[in-house]
């Protein structure tokens, strides 16, 4: 025998009809800005923030790569500025 009954799909939309109110999508401009704020309020509840210890920790190693970069940059265009005065004159 074969079992026929019927199971319902995931999501519990029956018979095609919206989840929530029906006028989906035609609010005006001000709604449509109240819901982004809204959204945006939402994910900065979701956001992991950091600690003051990790803020300053990641805020120090930023600032110390950033001048060793700087140091090479300024080392590497030296060293090519002398190159180009060499062989230029």
């Amino acid at each position: 025998m074969t079992d026929t009954t019927e199971v319902p799909e995931p999501g519990g939309s029956s018979e095609g009809r919206p989840r929530r109110g029906g006028k989906r999508g035609k609010k005006g401009p001000l709604g449509r800005l109240a819901l982004f704020y809204r959204q945006i309020v939402a994910e900065l509840r979701k956001v992991v923030w950091p600690t003051r210890h990790q803020l300053s920790t990641y805020t120090s190693v930023v600032i110390v790569f950033v001048v060793i970069i700087i140091g090479l940059v300024t080392v590497i265009d030296y060293g090519f500025t002398e190159a180009i005065k060499y062989v230029f004159g």
